[in-house]
């Protein structure tokens, strides 16, 4: 699979693996979890997507717990974390309401807790989850510099920013913001005329996808247009449906990373699919018309 350079010390596989339902499995063994990170690698598939909110902040420790049942896996991974999300739940039950923090003192404390619940003694990837309206850009960006500075990260990045979000952390951060996790997919697809994937184009900051499939909705009419379409596509590549919905995203110039989430390791097998169809640019349109349910202007 191919490799996409995020920075000067740091890539990552074209597709992703998210962790954002890996607690809603009913196995929640070590074992089980290794079969689906080995399954990932098999394919190329390197990069692990967490956030220290999943699981009601009991994800980052599952995957801990196989790491320090195989931790020759490691080697083998780049792991993506989030932080910024207060949640009344888990952890931070004692809080009266979710909120948001990007306060230095609550970023130091999250990703040193990260880095002892996922067993690891670097993150590689450290996303803000959501833009903080009570942010100190100053505050913030020192926060994060001083954690590269210091080994803990490696490279730092954001989640859910507008490009205004982006410039007010960038004008505070000597180092670069290496990526924009967004919500992008077939049906869920503003980012493409809105100018998030057009600024982060300019400024060279890779766009990370979550829900490339829409949470599955792409799937819940086998009728509709866009259905239909998929499956056309897919039996003329000799793919499945869902590696046509993702090749979607790989098409586009930004270099759209998509982050794939399932617990099923027969669907787990098939995410590199997608890397093996390029779509023709009349199939693209043909797939965003029937997304749209009209034509272009």
């Amino acid at each position: 699979m191919q490799r996409i350079s995020l920075s000067d010390n740091l890539s990552v596989s074209q597709i992703i693996y998210g962790m954002w339902r890996l607690t809603d499995d009913p196995d929640h063994s070590t074992v089980h979890l290794q079969h689906k990170i080995e399954a990932c690698l098999d394919q190329g598939i390197t990069t692990f997507d967490q956030a220290d909110i999943y699981g009601g902040y009991s994800s980052e420790a599952e995957l801990g717990n196989t790491l320090k049942q195989a931790p020759s896996l490691r080697d083998s991974m780049e792991i993506i974390t989030k932080c910024g999300i207060v949640a009344p739940i888990g952890l931070h039950s004692d809080k009266n309401v979710k909120h948001y923090d990007t306060s230095a003192q609550y970023i130091n404390q999250a990703v040193e807790r990260s880095l002892k619940e996922m067993a690891i003694e670097q993150i590689d990837l450290l996303l803000l989850h959501r833009p903080d309206p009570l942010m100190d850009a100053q505050e913030t960006g020192n926060a994060l510099d001083a954690l590269i500075a210091s080994g803990k990260v490696k490279a730092i990045g954001v989640s859910n920013f507008r490009p205004w979000d982006i410039e007010l952390l960038q004008s505070s951060t000597k180092n670069k913001l290496v990526t924009n996790q967004i919500e992008i997919s077939l049906t869920q697809n503003s980012a493409l005329t809105n100018g998030d994937l057009s600024y982060m184009q300019q400024h060279q900051i890779l766009p990370m996808a979550w829900s490339p499939l829409g949470g599955g909705d792409l799937f819940k009419n086998p009728e509709s247009p866009l259905n239909i379409k998929l499956n056309t596509l897919a039996t003329s590549h000799g793919v499945n449906p869902a590696a046509i919905a993702t090749a979607w995203l790989l098409r586009h110039p930004a270099q759209i990373l998509p982050i794939m989430g399932s617990n099923d390791i027969y669907r787990i097998k098939q995410f590199s699919e997608a890397s093996k169809v390029t779509l023709e640019r009349e199939a693209w349109f043909e797939l965003l018309q029937a997304a749209s349910g009209h034509e272009v202007a």
